[in-house]
């Protein structure tokens, strides 16, 4: 893969997933009716949940702690939510919208921070799944919601994992970092807008009823 502008191009990958993270984390709020201040909690830890393990797992500074704007963007993005949810239609359609653009955002953001520390087409794809998954699976837990990476036959964290291949795929044809980034982040919100507005679903599990006279299990 051709080199790597690491400092702006992660920092705005960083800034823009912190900022569409913490919206979508600051509508969840809202539909638990919470006060201002868990209003920043959650918006918060689902801005930045998902950077955070993976810089832990990569054993590099984690994002916001060298750069403490990235909790101030969080932070006002909350605060705007506060005031302004209740002009909205439907504040679980925007979440779902806003939580893709997110999604589209931040695996691309974990897929570049992946190849800027040198690592392997392995971690790339995990990194990239990490980054994106994870900041909504807390918001989800901590505001009592089904997750959306686990609600039945939904793709989501299949867009983060499709979207990271298709990074890697890229980088071994030689095409730029930039554009590898592009494909990533198309490939991730086709996906994710198809499941959404179209009904895309995997097909999942189901048991076999037992036949007659079958012991129980």
């Amino acid at each position: 893969m051709t080199g790597f502008p690491a400092l702006t191009l992660l920092t705005g990958l960083d800034y823009a997933a912190v900022l569409v993270f913490a919206l979508t984390g600051a509508l969840a709020a809202s539909r638990s009716q919470l006060d201002i201040v868990g209003f920043i909690f959650i918006a918060c830890l689902t801005a930045v949940g998902g950077g955070t393990i993976r810089d832990a797992i990569l054993n590099r500074e984690v994002f916001w702690v060298a750069d403490p704007v990235n909790l101030a963007v969080a932070v006002v993005a909350a605060i705007i939510v506060f005031f302004t949810a209740h002009l909205l239609e439907s504040r679980y359609r925007a979440l779902l919208w806003f939580d893709a653009f997110a999604l589209a955002v931040a695996v691309p953001a974990g897929v570049a921070v992946a190849l800027a520390e040198g690592q392997g087409w392995p971690v790339v794809l995990v990194m990239g799944m990490i980054t994106g998954c994870m900041g909504g699976l807390m918001r989800d837990v901590v505001c009592n919601e089904v997750p959306l990476v686990l609600k039945q036959g939904e793709l989501y964290v299949t867009c983060a994992f499709v979207g990271a291949l298709g990074a890697v795929f890229a980088g071994q044809a030689d095409l730029p970092t930039p554009i590898a980034l592009l494909i990533c982040a198309a490939l991730v919100f086709v996906l994710r807008a198809g499941s959404i507005a179209l009904g895309w679903r995997l097909p999942v599990y189901r048991s076999q009823p037992p036949s007659p006279g079958a012991p129980k299990r």
